[in-house]
């Protein structure tokens, strides 16, 4: 992961990723993971997604990864909460209020016994930001410390060639090769992305549903 890339982004403002409501793709597919009241969900490299939001306001604790520090501290005080800040360990910090708790620092420094339990996974800007050589380390790592929870994902698809990423195109094809030996997927949705990607080049975004196999 290009650590000085992203907080770059984040200190200059350059987040044309980050959305001003929650995603309507996840208000619309939430119900697939079928989870019962005050299941904890992952977000990974959440940045300051609203999601959150509407997570903790669907009765969902939350656990989230994020690189920038700069990003969490944005989206506690746009949350209008005051975190409980613990160093804990080298590589990370915890930042919690009730029912939230996202660890800063780089997701494959973080450990199953240190996140704790969650119930699903929801991957809407993690896997695409990720250029081809750690996906399929992340997705491993994400199956270990999820112990293979569900995960509803959001990819895009889209001649890769005409723009370079991120987010980068994550075809059907390789979703299978990355995720086929931890789970069994299932497409939910598939749409044109409204305006193009950056405006530059059409593009599709698809929902998909994994479930352990």
């Amino acid at each position: 992961m290009e650590h000085d890339f992203w907080h770059s982004r984040w200190a200059s403002g350059q987040i044309g990723f980050h959305l001003p409501s929650a995603n309507p793709l996840l208000t619309r597919h939430f119900a697939a993971l079928d989870l019962t009241p005050g299941s904890r969900v992952l977000l990974p490299l959440c940045g300051k997604s609203l999601d959150i939001a509407w997570l903790l306001d669907a009765g969902h604790p939350v656990v989230g990864v994020e690189l920038s520090e700069l990003a969490v501290q944005q989206l506690f005080a746009e949350l209008g909460c005051t975190p409980r800040i613990t160093r804990v360990n080298a590589d990370l910090q915890s930042y919690e209020t009730d029912g939230l708790t996202l660890f800063v620092g780089d997701i494959f420094t973080l450990s199953r016994a240190l996140m704790g339990p969650v119930a699903a996974i929801y991957d809407r800007a993690a896997l695409v930001a990720l250029p081809p050589t750690m996906r399929q380390r992340y997705a491993n790592h994400l199956a270990e410390i999820s112990a293979r929870a569900p995960q509803l994902l959001i990819s895009f698809d889209y001649d890769q060639s005409q723009l370079p990423g991120p987010p980068f195109a994550v075809p059907a094809s390789e979703l299978a090769q990355l995720y086929g030996s931890h789970y069994r997927l299932q497409q939910l949705a598939s749409q044109p992305l409204e305006g193009g990607l950056k405006g530059q080049c059409p593009a599709t975004e698809v929902v998909w549903y994994l479930q352990s196999a």
